[in-house]
C-alpha cells in the first residue's frame, strides 16, 4: 500500500464516505468544502492508496434469514507460521464466517460466523470447524443481542488528538 499522508480534508473525505458511500462527488466535495475535480482526484487518490478499500451495502443479516450469529475462538495445536497461514486461508474460504481475526493470549483466532439457523452452525462447527487440521479446541458465544455494530474507523477520535496538541 502506497504510503499518503492524509490532511483535514482527506480525513472528512473518508468520514463522508464511511457515513454515505453513494453520495455523488457533487454533494462530497459541497460536504468538504472544496470543489469537485480536487475532491474527485482526492477519492482516487485513497483509492489507489489502499485507504479505501471498496464501497459495500450494509445489509441486515437478520432481515435476510441469518438469524444466528456466534463467536468462535479457536485455539490450533501448532502456531508454526505455516500453520496460522494455512488455517486463515481455511478460514477465508468458509461462507459462515464473516470475520477472522489472530489473537494473542489463551486463544488463537477468533471468528465471527452467521448462519441461518442454530443446525446449519452446529454442522459446520461439527463438520469443518473442529475437523479442520491443526485445530486443538473450539469455544463459541452465541450472539444474544447486539448493542453496537460500527465497521467505520472513528475520525472524531483523530480530531480530538490534533486539538489537544494544538
Amino acid at each position: 500500500m502506497a504510503s499518503i499522508k492524509l490532511d483535514p480534508i482527506d480525513r472528512k473525505i473518508l468520514a463522508e464516505l464511511q457515513a454515505d458511500g453513494r453520495m455523488t462527488n457533487v454533494e462530497l466535495s459541497r460536504r468538504v468544502g472544496i470543489s469537485a475535480p480536487p475532491c474527485l482526484r482526492r477519492v482516487r487518490a485513497l483509492e489507489e492508496s489502499g485507504l479505501i478499500r471498496g464501497y459495500h451495502a450494509d445489509v441486515s443479516a437478520r432481515d435476510l434469514g441469518f438469524e444466528v450469529q456466534v463467536f468462535a475462538m479457536v485455539g490450533l495445536s501448532s502456531q508454526a507460521e505455516a500453520d496460522l497461514t494455512a488455517f486463515e486461508a481455511r478460514a477465508r474460504s468458509w461462507s459462515l464466517v464473516r470475520e477472522c481475526h489472530m489473537l494473542n493470549g489463551e486463544i488463537d483466532f477468533i471468528l465471527k460466523c452467521v448462519a441461518p439457523d442454530l443446525s446449519t452452525f452446529q454442522t459446520f462447527l461439527t463438520e469443518h470447524l473442529t475437523a479442520a487440521p491443526n485445530v486443538a479446541s473450539v469455544k463459541t458465544s452465541l450472539v444474544i443481542r447486539c448493542a453496537k455494530d460500527e465497521p467505520a474507523v472513528p475520525f472524531d477520535i483523530y480530531e480530538e488528538r490534533t486539538r489537544a496538541r494544538e
